[in-house]
C-alpha cells in the first residue's frame, strides 16, 4: 500500500499511467468491450466500475488542456443523441476532478478505431451497457510534482 494513491489503482495501472506521455489515450472499458482483440496493452480491472476507474484514474492523471477534445465516449448505437446514465456520470467525474471539459461522443466503430491506437485499455467489469471512455492525457505541470 501507498499513501495518496487511490486504491482502485493497481501496480500495473500505476505503472501505465506514469508511463504515459502528453498526448497518449488510455481506453476505460465496459466489461463488453473486446478489450483484448484492440491491440494495445490490456489491464485487467475486475471488481471494479469503469466510473470508478475513471475517478481512479482522473486523481493522478490530468486531462490535455492543448486540443479542443480530451475525452471520448461511445455514442448509443440507433440513437446518437442519447445519453446514457453512465455516461452522465463520466461527465460528472470529469468536470469534478479535471475542469471545464466536455466529453464528445463517437460512433461505435470510430471508438473503437480510436481505441486501438490507444497506450493501454483497462478493462473493467462494469456491466452497464456504454461504460466506455477514452482519455488523452494532459501535461504535469512543475508545481503538481511532489517536492517533499
Amino acid at each position: 500500500m501507498l499513501k495518496g494513491i487511490h486504491p482502485v489503482l493497481n501496480p500495473d495501472l500505476l505503472r501505465a499511467i506514469a508511463r504515459m506521455g502528453h498526448g497518449d489515450e488510455i481506453v476505460i472499458a465496459d466489461a463488453n468491450f473486446p478489450s483484448s482483440t484492440m491491440g494495445p496493452e490490456m489491464i485487467r480491472a475486475d471488481g471494479v466500475s469503469a466510473t470508478d476507474m475513471a475517478e481512479a484514474i482522473l486523481a493522478h492523471m490530468p486531462l490535455d488542456t492543448f486540443v479542443p477534445e480530451t475525452a471520448w465516449r461511445m455514442e448509443v448505437v440507433g440513437d446518437p443523441q442519447a445519453v446514457p446514465d453512465v455516461c452522465s456520470e463520466f461527465q460528472a467525474i470529469v468536470s469534478k476532478r479535471a475542469g471545464d471539459f466536455k466529453i464528445a461522443s463517437l460512433e461505435r466503430f470510430a471508438f473503437y478505431e480510436r481505441s486501438r491506437k490507444a497506450a493501454y485499455i483497462v478493462a473493467t467489469t462494469e456491466f452497464r451497457l456504454y461504460g466506455n471512455l477514452i482519455l488523452k492525457k494532459g501535461v504535469v505541470h512543475p508545481h503538481e510534482v511532489f517536492t517533499g
